[in-house]
């Protein structure tokens, strides 16, 4: 079975076929490898057997901003990316594998790393894979990813690279045992969809472990604060809490590296989280969480109300029990009248 087979189209969500393509139009000789869905509306070149899925006029612009900074930085970044660490007398090999160790790795794991960079990270979760394990690292910037090829080109693991947006992740549901980013989070054009395809392709039970730079509200109006916030507009950007999936469980927050970078850690579940919403609750009140909110009636005069509540408490029954009663006899009279 080919590698290939374990993709799928980002925006069909169909299988893809593996075939060859014209490169230079009618009449060429020669011919580019490719991957096209079911209806072969949707093509994506093989190059050095690295599937490309990303074009730029599928890209919003903050994605574009970024390939553009990325493939114009791409070779000197690790020149530069130490610098963060050593800012705040961070050992980053140290965090680095901290990280890492979130993931609970398993040697037969199935992994994605999403915007593996120039490989840092990449590499520190093959070395926590076994034979059987395989680990996918994708990239928006080519560059990037040559960059981790060429880093990790002597390793013995199963590693397979995509470029690929993290917003449509091409992948089949339920695929990966974890999923890893770390730092660049902020510049994804859609992070409510990156989560929720994060959600799709990790089995329930998967662990995520996502992160970015984030000054925390403490430190906001701090002399450190307005510092690092003024020379890294970064460092402005909000933690992403209102777009964590709702299959998120056991959810961890964590700042690090000079409590400027946040960490979410997280298991993926089945759905939203389980509750007995239908119990009756005991008490005047009565009813269950879900009649006292589906429930609701129109409002009343005051007046009837209090009448309301003496009855009730005459009655012997809960309010939502008597008013289930008194409503439903009314109802079913003024029905039968009607007839």
């Amino acid at each position: 079975m080919s590698i290939f087979d374990s993709y799928r189209c980002p925006f069909s969500g169909s299988k893809l076929s593996l075939g060859k393509d014209e490169e230079n139009g009618k009449g060429s000789k020669e011919f580019n490898q490719i991957l096209f869905s079911q209806n072969k509306i949707y093509k994506y070149k093989i190059i050095e057997d690295i599937p490309h899925f990303v074009t730029k006029e599928d890209l919003q612009d903050s994605d574009l901003d970024a390939l553009r900074y990325y493939e114009k930085e791409a070779n000197v970044y690790d020149k530069y990316l130490p610098l963060t660490f050593s800012t705040f007398g961070a050992n980053e090999l140290e965090i680095r594998k901290q990280l890492v160790d979130l993931l609970k790795i398993k040697k037969s794991d199935r992994i994605l790393e999403i915007g593996c960079g120039t490989g840092r990270d990449t590499e520190l979760i093959s070395e926590q894979l076994g034979s059987e394990g395989n680990l996918f690292a994708q990239d928006l910037s080519p560059s990037m990813l040559n960059l981790t090829v060429s880093r990790l080109a002597n390793s013995e693991k199963k590693i397979h690279f995509a470029v690929a947006n993290a917003s449509f992740l091409p992948f089949p549901d339920n695929f990966f045992d974890s999923i890893y980013h770390f730092g660049g989070l902020n510049t994804f054009s859609d992070i409510p969809r990156t989560f929720n395809e994060i959600s799709r392709v990790t089995k329930s039970g998967g662990r995520v472990v996502i992160g970015d730079e984030s000054m925390p509200l403490w430190l906001r109006n701090t002399e450190f604060g307005k510092i690092l916030m003024n020379s890294n507009p970064h460092y402005k950007f909000q933690i992403p809490f209102e777009h964590l999936p709702i299959t998120a469980r056991d959810v961890c927050l964590r700042w690090i590296i000079g409590n400027v970078f946040y960490v979410f850690d997280f298991t993926i579940g089945d759905g939203s989280p389980k509750a007995d919403l239908d119990f009756k609750i005991p008490g005047k009140r009565g009813g269950s969480h879900r009649t006292r909110y589906f429930g609701n009636l129109e409002g009343v005069e005051l007046e009837t109300k209090k009448l309301a509540y003496q009855a009730q408490l005459k009655s012997g029954k809960s309010m939502s029990e008597w008013l289930t009663d008194v409503v439903r006899n009314a109802a079913n009279d003024e029905l039968t009248n009607e007839k």
